[in-house]
């Protein structure tokens, strides 16, 4: 099974910084709450000098946003909801350790992550391309959606849409629970210092991972020239 931008993407967004990991063995029971409170501190921290509308990595994506013809207030990169949140009530949800993880160290980074359950894809294919309109994406409360024609969205090869606006908003379909025990995370950066700032977060999440699971994170940067990575099938 592999994951790929296509090459439409990488034409239209030559800044894009994007980077993958693969996990396998990684439950629920995990306690990973110190490390959750240590990286969600770091970004309290940035946000006592400044609100998330300011930070680079999320004005770039507010650019990207403007491009796709999406008003950037109305639909936010999940990075920047996860500051919002944490700037207006002092703390991220708690949903799983590997979710919570991954919130905390996208807030911390103002970096865009995607946590998915590779069990959940379909293969051999998952692809961040331009929706044809026809794809299906299932909401968090079991709704069905379809993706506007020429949205950037990640699609299975069965044409199930696992996230909507490109980082915007994950499927309910494929979203970690307490069965996951294989995973997909993609990290992506539109700004200057993205390509020291996504293999940075890579290793630092395969880091932490390998601490709190019996896993051997594998990661990748991908690029126009390297643009797949392989995550099992």
């Amino acid at each position: 099974m592999r994951f790929r931008h296509a090459d439409a993407i990488w034409s239209d967004y030559p800044e894009l910084t994007a980077g993958a990991l693969r996990a396998t063995g990684v439950g629920a029971t995990a306690e990973v709450g110190p490390r959750v409170t240590e990286f969600t501190a770091c970004a309290a921290a940035r946000l006592a000098g400044a609100t998330e509308s300011t930070f680079p990595e999320v004005l770039a994506w507010r650019r990207t946003f403007s491009r796709m013809r999406l008003k950037p207030t109305q639909y936010r990169c999940a990075s920047e909801s996860l500051l919002r949140r944490l700037r207006r009530e002092g703390d991220l949800p708690r949903i799983h350790p590997v979710v919570d993880l991954c919130n905390a160290i996208s807030a911390a980074y103002a970096v865009p992550v995607a946590v998915l359950d590779a069990d959940r894809i379909v293969g051999p294919l998952l692809e961040v391309r331009y929706a044809r309109g026809d794809e299906h994406c299932t909401t968090f409360g079991g709704g069905t959606e379809h993706p506007a024609p020429g949205e950037v969205t990640f699609i299975d090869s069965t044409g199930r849409a696992h996230a909507r606006r490109w980082t915007n908003r994950q499927s309910g379909h494929s979203a970690v629970g307490e069965h996951t025990s294989r995973i997909l995370v993609v990290a992506e950066a539109m700004h200057d210092d993205g390509t020291e700032a996504v293999p940075e977060l890579l290793n630092t999440l395969a880091e932490e991972l390998a601490t709190h699971w019996p896993t051997d994170p594998a990661t990748a940067l991908l690029t126009p020239s390297a643009p797949e990575f392989a995550f099992g099938g």
